[in-house]
């Protein structure tokens, strides 16, 4: 007999291990309001943040971080956070996307359909994505602190537990 969605999720892990990871040219950990909502939205769920990182919009230390995360054996989910427009500076998502082993489309989809009644049309212009990178879950939201507020609560955080156990399955 197959599990429903509900017994998968009181299956799950009650704490994440997870990796927070700015991309900018501009911030620093002072002016990171994003990266600090995304930590303190991970921590009030009851999960723990074992690694933040700001890095400027550069692919290799894109790319360094994803690998130091992913060898990293208290991390279960990366969440990037900046990156994902069109300017020629945003890089993150190239990256990322081209590492992801298994794609969860319905993150981009769902957050571009939410994003729309706030900003209408112009959602159109996040790349934000997610999937499976080395058995690690994996996340990337634009940097706007509305952005990441609306990926958080809406997404990530309700569902993180239940995806980390459907990855570890």
């Amino acid at each position: 007999m197959s599990q429903s969605v509900e017994e998968h999720r009181e299956a799950a892990p009650d704490s994440v291990g997870c990796a927070v990871i700015t991309v900018s040219d501009t911030r620093t950990k002072e002016t990171d309001s994003s990266g600090r909502l995304m930590i303190e939205l991970l921590k009030a769920a009851g999960h723990d943040v074992a690694h933040y990182a700001i890095v400027p919009d550069d692919p290799e230390q894109i790319r360094e971080q994803l690998e130091l995360c992913a060898s990293d054996e208290r991390i279960d989910a990366i969440l990037f956070n900046g990156g994902t427009g069109i300017a020629s500076r945003d890089t993150t998502f190239d990256v990322l996307a081209a590492a992801l082993e298994k794609e969860l489309p319905g993150f981009g989809e769902l957050f571009r359909m939410l994003s729309w009644n706030e900003i209408g049309a112009a959602a159109m212009l996040s790349r934000a994505t997610a999937g499976v990178f080395r058995g690690r879950v994996l996340f990337s939201t634009p940097g706007s602190s509305n952005a990441v507020r609306l990926a958080m609560e809406q997404l990530i955080v309700p569902e993180l537990s239940h995806l980390v156990y459907e990855v570890r399955k």
